[in-house]
């Protein structure tokens, strides 16, 4: 018989793949002797089983749950719905990865309408039993049953209001006996006439099955779409004794980390309430303490909860994420777990663990997710705007970084407005996991309730998205789509600037500018250069991306398309005086014109590279895409070429392609006309040449046929390339070598890679092409579909963001073999926008590719996510 139930004393932290992240950690906290409310783990296994057996829990898992429950009725002294002392459990999801606010939990699970009496006889506590059981009735209707929260939140204010008092902590026994009975008739009436379940087992199978079905709820799987965790893992539940943080004055509930998650500074940081369970403090519905102030409230407990912090984070040697419970002056922990950070905290804890003595530096490279060093490189306000800019309110700095947009009030307004392209804040009175979706196209998040440790400020965090908490003095009208601060109305689509670093809030749009990076990061960065064994490259077009690259840690150019450099305003009419030509030497006249221009990019890109490689990708798009289509631009260059607008528009008329994607493109086009590779041989040629003359670099051009499905194809290019290098060597007297390669971005070029070996020297594969012939669809087009797609679970991720390794890694794959059995020596790279994603990066360094190459911006996210590969394998 499988065993799919493990009492907390029966796991370790090695059971993560089992256990879930949470599990593992409550078994490795009861083995070190910790004070932690028992309980068991229903295992990840039991979660698939879930899925596979039709959303249905076995017999055999409901028996060992029942099993693991008799243990802890004897463990605790307690029966599970007792009428006079009820055990009351709390049931939590757990995944391997953290996955903050993400799935469902169910608190005070056990209490029906007779044992909550005899709860209250017990206690003593009539107001905290009916505060339990209220709460209960809430989160049941909520998680289980879906009965939405606001209808109860809704019943609670208009009691708030009718007794004249601001807090839930105000309202009396008999209150929350009355809300009780009113949330049990929101629930029955929700439910067509169904009673709020009183059987504790019933309960408690509900929940489970709650927490295995929020695995797949629509925020989780964005997060586990955003954060590439794989939707097979599942969730274990953990079901553990309650303890109570809401018995009154010597009773409190918080969460901490043993650093600072924002900044990565050493020292406990963190919040609690008194007279309060856990989701209060995480919701953000009461703006909690300091940690600090748990020394005068309870020095005894804040003695201890020192000393057992200090034991967590030497134990894990990493910055825990603590959650704490003090039930009438005593302190249990409820969980610990590696604590989200943003990047430059990353960075901090990592170095300053090495320095420690805590940590390898092969460790502090693996510790930092390498996606959130993107955070790093956002932009920071401009002094001298920030200076002239109005403040009209300041709250808690709860993730780092400079916002400026919009103002939109709902997940799903600024989801939208976020994919016209806007630049959003978001602005809400509290987050909550639903809004997963309007944060992730946000630049920065507003909150009016919540602290530090509020939902907002986790998951912004861990996003690396700008975020202010706790700003009370704001007054929202969530009907008029607006609030007031600081003497200010602001409506929706009105800017408004955020400092997540310092938490002030001001109005209008203040100028951003790019970061700047050095200490830490250089620190991380130079191990990360000694670990991997992958090269990084970048994707530029100009000299200024080109030193940015550079100065990010590029050791060349990947893929400089040419054809951004022939879009500029007085160069276009020129490519367009080529298009219109009828004759080879009209063609070659107009690409005269265009030759000093490009020739000049070449050099100054040359000269930012010193000496560094460059990979020069000849003429790829339609020639349609050139065309004019305004009527006065259309008039314009039929007059410089003695044209009439009609023969013009006939002209791009007869461009038009019915599937431009597979179209006259690429290598075609040196096919048709290979004035156009001519022109852009001599341009590449004499720049180097030039710049090896005037700067001294070794310059080897590399020149990249695309679109090649076919050995004759490429040699047809080959042999005009050849002949026009040749030429510019000898006119200029010089010695200098060339390489000519191609991309494979076709399937049949996989296929036959071996062949066409033959005539190239190396290989970039063009993952962006590659994948739309693959899966054969168009990525401009994915977007009407593929979230059906995740929805219906038949994809988890973007194709065109993350490698897809299974299809287009195979043909990769089989190009990298195919090409190294006819030429040893052939060097391969990536060149799509995969090469800046690190599970496509792991994949590249897996099969051997040379280099990656990725816009500028990524390039430090390709370093580390190279050298985490390399240390992965080793």
């Amino acid at each position: 018989m499988a065993k799919w139930v493990y009492l907390f004393k029966e796991g370790n932290a090695d059971m993560r793949n089992l256990l879930g992240g949470k599990g593992a950690n409550l078994a490795e906290m009861t083995k070190l002797g910790l004070p932690i409310p028992q309980g068991f783990t229903v295992t990840t296994e039991a979660c698939t089983d879930y899925y596979n057996s039709g959303k249905k829990i076995t017999e055999e898992i409901q028996g060992q749950i029942f099993e693991a429950l008799e243990w802890l009725e004897k463990e605790n002294g307690k029966k599970f719905g007792d009428t006079e002392n009820p055990l009351l459990v709390s049931v939590r999801s757990g995944a391997r990865a953290s996955m903050p606010g993400m799935m469902d939990t169910i608190l005070n699970l056990g209490l029906n309408d007779v044992s909550v009496e005899g709860f209250a006889k017990k206690t003593g506590n009539p107001r905290f039993a009916y505060d339990s059981y209220r709460r209960f009735i809430q989160m049941f209707s909520d998680v289980v049953m879906e009965v939405p929260k606001s209808y109860f939140e809704k019943i609670i204010d208009e009691m708030k209001e009718a007794k004249g008092v601001h807090f839930d902590t105000d309202l009396d026994a008999n209150d929350l006996k009355e809300l009780a009975e009113k949330f049990k008739a929101v629930y029955k009436e929700a439910m067509n006439g169904q009673d709020f379940p009183q059987d504790p087992k019933v309960q408690l199978m509900e929940a489970v099955k709650a927490v295995f079905r929020s695995w797949d709820n629509p925020r989780a799987i964005v997060y586990r779409r955003m954060n590439d965790i794989p939707g097979d893992w599942g969730t274990a539940v953990n079901v553990q004794t309650m303890v109570f943080g809401n018995m009154g004055d010597t009773s409190g509930t918080g969460v901490a980390f043993t650093r600072n998650p924002s900044t990565g500074a050493k020292g406990i940081f963190g919040e609690y309430l008194i007279n309060a369970q856990g989701e209060d403090v995480v919701a953000g519905v009461r703006t909690p303490q300091p940690i600090s102030k748990l020394e005068e409230d309870m020095p005894e407990c804040y003695k201890e909860f020192m000393a057992i912090a200090s034991k967590l984070e030497d134990h894990y040697r990493d910055m825990q994420d603590m959650e704490f419970t003090i039930q009438e002056g005593k302190l249990f922990f409820l969980q610990t777990r590696n604590g989200k950070r943003t990047a430059p905290a990353a960075l901090q804890i990592a170095c300053d663990l090495v320095d420690e003595g805590k940590i390898t530096p092969e460790e502090a490279v693996l510790r930092i997710e390498a996606k959130s060093l993107d955070q790093l490189l956002h932009p920071t306000f401009d002094t001298a705007a920030l200076k002239a800019g109005e403040v009209i309110g300041s709250a808690l700095p709860a993730s780092p970084g400079a916002a400026a947009g919009k103002v939109y009030f709902t997940a799903e307004e600024a989801k939208a407005a976020g994919e016209k392209g806007e630049r959003v804040i978001l602005v809400r009175l509290e987050t909550s996991p639903e809004d997963i979706e309007g944060m992730h196209a946000s630049r920065g998040i507003l909150t009016v309730r919540g602290g530090m440790t509020s939902h907002a400020a986790v998951v912004a965090r861990g996003m690396g998205t700008a975020c202010v908490s706790g700003c009370g003095e704001i007054k929202i009208n969530e009907e008029a789509k607006t609030f007031e601060l600081g003497g200010h109305t602001i409506k929706e689509g009105d800017y408004i600037s955020l400092d997540g670093s310092t938490g002030k809030i001001y109005l209008g749009d203040i100028k951003t500018v790019e970061a700047s990076v050095g200490g830490n990061f250089g620190r991380i960065m130079e191990w990360a250069d000694k670990y991997r064994k992958l090269q990084v490259r970048t994707n530029a077009d100009t000299p200024a991306d080109t030193k940015n690259a550079v100065r990010l840690g590029a050791e060349g150019i990947g893929l400089c398309r040419t054809e951004h450099m022939f879009f500029e305003e007085e160069r276009i009419p020129k490519i367009r005086k080529m298009i219109l030509s009828e004759t080879v030497e009209g063609r070659e006249a107009a690409l005269n014109e265009l030759l000093e221009f490009q020739k000049a990019d070449f050099k100054a890109m040359y000269e930012a590279l010193e000496g560094k490689p460059m990979t020069v990708r000849y003429l790829d798009p339609p020639l349609h895409e050139f065309v004019p289509t305004k009527e006065e631009d259309i008039k314009a260059l039929a007059d410089e070429m003695g044209l009439t607008v009609e023969q013009v528009k006939a002209t791009c008329d007869s461009l038009h392609e019915f599937n431009p994607m597979m179209g006259h493109r690429g290598c075609r086009l040196a096919v048709t006309y290979p004035e156009i590779a001519k022109m852009q041989t001599r341009a590449v040629m004499e720049a180097a040449i030039e710049v090896k003359a005037e700067k001294g670099y070794d310059i080897v051009p590399e020149i990249m046929i695309p679109l090649v499905g076919e050995k004759k194809e490429l040699k047809f290019v080959k042999d005009v390339v050849v002949e026009v290098a040749e030429q510019v060597k000898k006119e200029k007297n010089s010695d200098i070598k060339y390489h000519i390669g191609t991309m494979i971005e076709i399937p049949r070029a996989a296929l036959l890679a071996d062949e066409i070996a033959e005539e190239a020297e190396f290989f970039s594969f063009g993952t962006n092409d590659l994948t739309q012939m693959t899966f054969g669809f168009s990525r401009d087009d994915a977007g009407k579909f593929l979230d059906a797609y995740y929805k219906a679970k038949i994809y988890e991720s973007d194709p065109f963001a993350r490698l897809d390794q299974n299809g287009v890694g195979q043909l990769v794959k089989m190009a990298a073999e195919k090409g190294r059995a006819t030429r040893p020596d052939i060097k391969l790279g990536i060149c799509g926008e995969h090469g800046g994603d690190p599970s496509s990066v792991e994949f590249c360094h897996k099969v051997g590719l040379t280099y990656v190459s990725c816009s500028p911006f990524r390039v430090p996210i390709a370093r580390l996510a190279a050298a985490q590969a390399a240390l992965a394998q080793k």
